[in-house]
């Protein structure tokens, strides 16, 4: 009898959330997605030790910017080794509000790779979905740089995103679930809350719909997940990123997923391009993609400094 997993590949492409080298070896998934926590989770470990050591060995003398985009674009080369497909590489946090530096860092990941003979083809240059962020994509598709727009909470940004024509966006939905949740406090209703109703499938679900019914390119991958519901909510969708907890919960279920979204609708013409005013007036309008979005640069940039402390 297949598994859960099994059946969710028919329907989506499948992609693990680690930089855990043998979870990916183990699950298959076509292409691996990380962040600046996962790689600290990663190096932190004593079988992942030796890449941090040969960085520091190898580029002793490099500045601690130097010396964390070769850690990354290491543990990119090691995945790539195994997944068939992209690695996504994400560009500092710190910079999620700077276009140009953001620019600079990103260009700067891709000739490591380039180095490494790796094309830019498998990799996805990942980015805050700010405006800034969203912008520096946008020149960096129009150079062949293929970009990953990440800690997207909300449809403005979803469009701000097509507007750039990025290659690929991720969608939260557990960061979404979690603050609805906290929101309604002793009121909430888990059941009432789950599957197509969950609040954080219910965003994805509105991006994946409107991207298919304007014709827009830009893939959509669900990210960030709290329980397999979510996931096999989101059956059917472009790709889903999932953490190896939970791919293991769906490998080890025996059964089959049932298609969830579905792209039907005819395209029809692409919507007018968001400008900067709509884009931030919207976002502040929403409270929950607005929280959400600082929360999660905050939580990557403190991750980023402990990082730097194990480089130095």
């Amino acid at each position: 009898m297949s598994n859960l997993l099994e059946s969710l590949r028919r329907f989506t492409t499948v992609v693990a959330d680690t930089g855990d080298f043998e979870s990916i070896r183990h699950y298959r998934p076509t292409d691996a997605t990380t962040n600046p926590s996962l790689i600290l989770k990663a190096v932190q470990q004593d079988r992942y030790r030796p890449l941090l050591e040969q960085v520091l060995r190898d580029h002793g003398q490099a500045d601690l910017e130097q010396k964390t985009d070769r850690l990354l674009v290491r543990f990119g080369q090691e995945i790539l080794n195994i997944v068939p497909g992209r690695v996504s590489t994400e560009v500092d946090a710190r910079l999620s509000f700077d276009t140009a530096a953001t620019l600079e860092r990103a260009r700067g990941l891709i000739a490591l790779y380039e180095q490494a003979d790796i094309p830019r083809e498998r990799i996805l240059i990942k980015i805050a979905s700010t405006w800034e962020g969203i912008q520096a994509a946008r020149q960096l598709q129009a150079e062949g740089i293929h970009c990953n727009l990440t800690l997207l909470f909300s449809l403005i940004q979803a469009q701000a995103c097509a507007d750039a024509d990025v290659t690929l966006i991720s969608p939260f939905v557990g960061r979404i679930y979690d603050w609805h949740k906290k929101q309604q406090a002793d009121r909430w209703d888990e059941a009432a809350n789950s599957g197509a109703n969950d609040p954080g499938v219910q965003s994805v679900a509105t991006i994946y719909q409107y991207y298919k019914q304007h014709g827009i390119r830009t893939e959509v991958m669900g990210a960030s997940f709290r329980n397999a519901g979510q996931i096999q909510a989101l059956a059917g969708c472009d790709l889903l990123t999932i953490s190896p907890e939970l791919l293991e919960q769906l490998q080890s279920t025996p059964g089959a997923v049932e298609r969830a979204l579905t792209n039907r609708a005819a395209p029809t013409q692409p919507p007018q391009a968001t400008s900067e005013a709509q884009f931030r007036y919207t976002l502040n309008q929403d409270a929950m993609a607005t929280e959400k979005l600082a929360e999660g640069i905050r939580a990557f940039i403190a991750d980023a400094h402990k990082l730097d402390k194990l480089l130095q």
